[in-house]
């Protein structure tokens, strides 16, 4: 009796013992630890691909979604219940369209002859936040929350050629009138056309408090979601738009610019959107 009461109390140290430092069959530990990096990846299309599988339909709708989407996160592990955060963003985006129209010159000799029109989009992206976390809670499942501070600049511009030009013989050239609908066979030109549009540049700052919850579903992989409330100011400055038309005291093609105004914006709410993050720990 008395080697089965000691058995029976090394046994339970054991299961104490194994509960507190929390780790796996292999003897890995399913908690992070002082020192470990983390890389966040939004989980939200891991979520619609799993539940395809329960259903025939394509079930590629979510309400949920990143709340700030083409952002890389990570996390730096201080000790058992804090954490820095990181957030950065370095895009940019070049895109060209090109749409076959009508050669309004070649095409009194040749019916078929055809000339390009052709867009160019490019945009920059820069966005930078840090923050600190703090995590409470035992076993697999913690509580998150605490603060962070971010911001952000982008800008954009179009930019059009035609394969027709505007003159004295041709004031209405086959011109591109829909780049939504790409290819399509132009129309003639009625009134100026687009030659150059900038947006404005846009400068954010934002301060957030956040709360959530992160799970440990195996050894140095976690699925967090949570939510942000704070404030957040969005300044976009001057723009300008190029239109090319024909000048008909001067008989030549003139380009007129014009300016869009500026916007600001400034809110305090809670984020409209939740964030389900998929953490991996090294």
């Amino acid at each position: 009796m008395k080697k089965l009461l000691i058995t029976a109390a090394l046994a339970s140290t054991c299961i104490v013992a194994g509960a507190q430092d929390m780790m796996s069959k292999r003897g890995t530990p399913i908690l992070p630890e002082a020192g470990d990096w983390s890389i966040g990846a939004d989980a939200t299309s891991l979520i619609n691909y799993f539940g395809n599988l329960f259903t025939k339909d394509a079930n590629t709708s979510s309400a949920l979604s990143s709340v700030e989407p083409f952002t890389i996160t990570g996390l730096y592990v201080v000790d058992e219940n804090t954490a820095y955060r990181a957030k950065i963003r370095i895009g940019y985006r070049s895109q060209k369209w090109e749409n076959i129209v009508r050669d309004d010159v070649e095409f009194v000799n040749d019916v078929y002859a055809t000339t390009i029109d052709e867009k160019k989009t490019s945009s920059t992206n820069f966005n930078l936040g840090v923050g600190l976390q703090k995590m409470r809670g035992k076993g697999r499942l913690k509580g998150i929350y605490g603060a962070e501070v971010g911001f952000g600049i982008g800008s954009s511009k179009d930019t059009y050629t035609y394969g027709n030009d505007i003159t004295s013989t041709n004031l209405t050239p086959t011109t591109t009138d829909d780049w939504s609908t790409i290819p399509n066979g132009g129309a003639p030109l009625l009134g100026g056309r687009p030659a150059e549009s900038k947006g404005g540049s846009e400068f954010s700052v934002n301060l957030n408090a956040f709360i959530g919850a992160e799970y440990f579903f195996a050894p140095k992989l976690s699925l967090s979601a949570e939510y942000g409330w704070g404030l957040e100011f969005i300044s976009t400055g001057e723009g300008e738009t190029s239109t090319e038309q024909w000048n008909v005291a001067d008989a030549e093609t003139e380009t007129i610019a014009s300016t869009t105004g500026k916007k600001t914006d400034m809110r305090l709410d809670v984020a409209p959107i939740g964030s389900i993050t998929l953490h991996f720990y090294f």
